[in-house]
């Protein structure tokens, strides 16, 4: 629902659809693959959350996110219904993330009709064997196919390849492979994640399995030179893109925006405080049912806690922070002055976390 204009603040919509075929081995987020018959309920709940939100005067989006679980799991049309019934600006920015197996013409079509102008595209490998050891079930042949599509629906203005690298039996090489591949597809986005371990997961049960930081750090660097030569800009430590495609939407977290999540698990902030929704897909869909709220907790957040996280947030950015956030001088090699701001180098960027202990 294109209101016209742009927001006077930028605000942000998230759409957590849970449903998946395969849950990943890596995989902690709130998704299920035995949870079909809930479909129908569960995005008529969803229509229902939002139109309630709306009413009582939710702000305009300039961004809308649909992720997952896997959103290309349900009908295209109904999905596509439900995005366009969120109000957006103009200009606003609005992904979809697919599986590569499930793109087709017709379900890209769809979401256009909708409103939808990204799609993200869940890659993770180039290489099969690699794809099997994540859990993953699609091959590259779908990816490119998958791409060529996108490429062909007008409507669509820009996309984003989801990668991720450090999984048991991938080789430098087989990463390398997975890079070019991707760039061979002239992606104008991507997104390159480290796999790690989450509590609870099948991979955390198998300590054999394990990423190792070095070989991590070996993939990192060589796909931010690749992407770097294709024209990609690193603009957060695991976001590259072309000029004027970095994702709107994940600089509205990266800056502390407001935004609204809806569906179970969902996360939403406003004006410093968070809170979330309750996690699993019946809870979420007969508390909306009953007309109640979906919220299962939350927090506020104190001056000093945001402005540290702010810090934390911006440090990951090609923006930096204040040079007065950092003792320079202590960091030699992972920062570097930029005027008035202080960025982290690319080591600085593999070493991110210790560089955030020492905000002030």
């Amino acid at each position: 629902m294109t209101v016209g204009g742009d927001a006077a603040e930028p605000f942000g919509a998230y759409v957590h659809i849970p449903f998946c075929i395969h849950r990943c081995d890596y995989c902690a987020f709130a998704t299920w693959t035995d949870r079909d018959h809930l479909i129908d309920r569960y995005l008529a709940a969803l229509r229902l959350e939002i139109s309630r939100a709306v009413d009582i005067g939710m702000p305009i989006a300039s961004t809308v996110f649909v992720g997952g679980g896997t959103p290309s799991r349900v009908p295209g049309a109904v999905l596509a219904s439900i995005v366009a019934s969120i109000p957006v600006t103009a200009h606003a920015e609005i992904t979809v993330e697919c599986n590569p197996d499930d793109i087709t013409p017709e379900l890209l079509r769809s979401y256009v009709d909708g409103g939808v102008n990204r799609i993200s595209v869940g890659v993770q490998s180039m290489a099969p064997h690699v794809l099997k050891a994540l859990g993953r079930t699609h091959d590259p042949d779908n990816v490119r196919a998958g791409v060529d599509a996108i490429r062909d629906e007008p409507g669509l203005r820009s996309f984003n390849l989801d990668l991720i690298y450090g999984s048991v039996g991938e080789s430098l090489a087989d990463w390398g492979t997975t890079v070019d591949g991707a760039l061979a597809l002239g992606p104008p986005h991507i997104s390159a994640y480290g796999l790690t371990v989450e509590a609870g997961t099948p991979l955390a049960a198998t300590p054999e399995r394990f990423p190792d930081d070095d070989d991590q750090a070996n993939k990192y660097e060589l796909a931010d030179e690749r992407f770097a030569s294709a024209g990609l800009e690193n603009y957060e430590i695991s976001n590259w893109a072309e000029p004027g495609h970095e994702s709107q939407h994940n600089q509205l977290y990266w800056a502390q925006a407001d935004y609204r999540g809806f569906g179970c698990a969902a996360h939403s902030h406003r004006a410093g405080r968070r809170w979330w929704n309750l996690r699993t897909p019946e809870r979420y869909i007969e508390a909306i049912e009953r007309r109640e709220s979906a919220e299962a907790a939350g927090e506020t957040l104190d001056a000093e806690t945001r402005r540290v996280e702010g810090l934390q947030l911006r440090v990951r950015t090609r923006d930096g922070v204040p040079v007065e956030a950092l003792d320079v001088e202590a960091l030699p090699g992972l920062v570097e002055v930029r005027g008035e701001r202080v960025v982290l180098t690319r080591t600085g960027r593999l070493l991110a976390n210790e560089v955030s202990l020492r905000l002030k």
